[in-house]
Parts: C-alpha cells; structure tokens; sequence
C-alpha cells in the first residue's frame, strides 16, 4: 500500500510502497476514507517535534484520520466490516501513558491503518469522512479547553489568539456556549474576516498598538474572562495578560520551547489564572460527533482543499507557508 512515511532522524519524508499492516491481537484494521494535515505534522517534517515512544526511526504520519471498518483482531469483536468511524487521535496501550497516532506509532496518511478498538468512534452516515477526520484535534482541542478548564459562562467576553486551522475552531464553540462578545485576534486580515464566518463579533489585528483599548471598549470596560491563546509565543501571552479582567484566565494551548513571558506582579494582584491545556480526551470527541450527527456543529468551512494521498509532501509545504491561508487539508487515499 501506499503511505506518508517520515525518517525522524533525517526529516526525509516520502510517500512510498510498505506492506499492508495485519491486525495483531486486540486491533483493528481501517481502510482510510480522510486524513487531516495538521501544523503538528509540519513540526515533525520540519524535527522542530520529536516522537517520545516511537519504536524505530520511521513512521507514517496522521493522527487526525476517518475511515470504514476492515478486518477484525484476534480477541476483538462488535465492529462490522464497512462501518464507518472515525479514530481518536491518542491511545494508552498500557493503560497510562499516551500516545500519539502518527506520532509515535504509524498513522492514517495511508491507504489502511491499524487501531485499538476502544479509539473507534462510529460516525453516522450524515457525516462525510473529510469532516469526521477532523474532529479529533483541530475541533474536539479546542472544545476540550471550552469545556473543561476555562468555566466559561453565557454572556461573558471570550478573546481568541490565533485563528488559523486550530483556534478558528474555538470560535463556534463560543458561541454555543453563550460566550458574548467573542473578539478575534490575528495578524492576518483573510483569518480574521474568516472568524467572522464561524461566529466571531469582533475582529482585532495583533498588531493594532491599541489592542488593548479596543478590548476594554468592546467589554465595557472589564477585560476578557477568558483568553485563549493558540499561538504559543511571549509576545502573545503578554498582549493578552493586558486584555484580560481581574480574576480572569488565560487558557494556553498552542506550543513552543519559547518562554512564558508574564509580569508576575500583575498577574499576582489581579488573581489571574494562567493555565496550560493539551489535546483532548476521548469524550470530547463523542460529544463533537453527536452535535455534527444533530447539524448543531458546522465542519464544511474548515476543509480548505481535498488532496490525493501522493500530494501529500505539497500539503505539508502549502500548510507550512500558509498559501491559500487553509484551515484544513485533507489527504485522500
């Protein structure tokens, strides 16, 4: 078959013939229908992220991935072949520690893909593969940090840095959530006007040297509840220390090996809350694909462009120099 294989000693990366993968004991085989392109994957090409558990020095890439159920393991059964599903995109083989699909154990940029059963998500047939793909990191990060550590309520103000391929996905939550006003931020005019799309009220430029005001102005003078900050960088951190309110909190969910840059002072006296958020648990999922199956979430939006699996090194370079300013690639097997 074929599949997007990365060397992570050398960042070659090439897609290429490697053998069909046989189901072991306690897995599952998934002919891959979607499989997201995600900047996590222009890190791994780029070595700026290394794999933790890998066993090897190769792997194919792809965590966010959707497809129709193949062959059952040994010890493994109530799935039917050709149901649909979509996989989450870590795993606990030994109960504690995670791992990550197309990261450290082989993906979905492939024409199959094995799985543990208990990753499979079945998806209803109203939900076409190229949404369902998705759902695992670019949606359910960004629900997750709605959801679980923010305690955002109805009617509060909510600022979104970075509204690229993960953060854009913040916005529509917000807003189903209440939050009020929900305020844009990024540097680029095309993503902000795109935030407008999935529910954004006010659009600000990161740039803007009265960023700052314009937030007080557009909360009425109280700073924001709650941040979230999707770029990962200090000069983000700081400008949003600055819009936030007294006892406020700053969600974090984008990475880098940058430091956190925060005046301790003000963050001490006005009782701030600064917390760190990654990825998602399995349940954020199942609730994402549950509101897409009752037409509460939206999806057609984030996919950018559809790609054959062999454009897959052209995605990655398309998404690494943001052409076309795409939300989401997807490669097609």
């Amino acid at each position: 078959m074929r599949a997007g294989r990365l060397d992570v000693v050398t960042h070659e990366f090439a897609v290429t013939e490697v053998p069909v993968p046989r189901p072991g004991p306690g897995q599952v085989r998934i002919k891959v229908a979607a499989a997201g392109v995600c900047l996590t994957d222009v890190h791994l090409v780029e070595g700026a992220i290394a794999p933790r558990y890998l066993s090897g020095t190769s792997v194919t890439l792809g965590h966010e991935v959707s497809g129709a159920f193949d062959v059952l393991g040994v010890d493994v059964a109530g799935w039917q072949p050709g149901q649909r599903v979509l996989l989450q995109a870590l795993e606990r083989p030994d109960g504690v520690n995670t791992r990550g699909r197309g990261i450290d154990f082989d993906g979905g940029w492939a024409e199959f893909a094995l799985a543990a059963p208990e990753a499979l998500v079945a998806i209803p047939d109203s939900l076409p593969f190229e949404h369902a793909a998705i759902i695992p990191d670019a949606v359910s990060a960004p629900w997750a940090a709605i959801t679980a550590p923010s305690g955002i309520r109805p009617a509060q103000a909510a600022g979104v840095w970075g509204v690229g391929g993960l953060g854009v996905h913040a916005v529509q939550p917000l807003r189903m959530v209440g939050a009020a006003p929900i305020i844009a931020v990024d540097p680029i005019g095309a993503a902000r006007e795109r935030a407008t799309s999935f529910g954004a009220d006010i659009l600000l430029d990161s740039a803007d040297p009265d960023l700052r005001q314009r937030a007080l102005d557009a909360t009425g003078g109280r700073g924001l509840a709650v941040a979230f900050d999707f770029v990962g960088v200090p000069a983000v951190s700081a400008q949003i220390a600055g819009c936030v309110s007294a006892h406020g909190k700053i969600v974090i969910i984008g990475v880098s090996h940058q430091p956190l840059s925060l005046d301790i002072y003000g963050v001490v006296v006005r009782q701030l809350k600064v917390i760190g958020h990654y990825a998602s648990e399995p349940e954020h999922v199942l609730d994402l694909v549950r509101l897409a199956a009752r037409g509460r979430l939206e999806l057609s939006r984030s996919v950018s462009a559809v790609l054959p699996l062999d454009d897959a090194a052209a995605a990655v370079d398309r998404l690494r120099r943001k052409e076309g300013n795409p939300i989401r690639l997807v490669l097609r097997p």
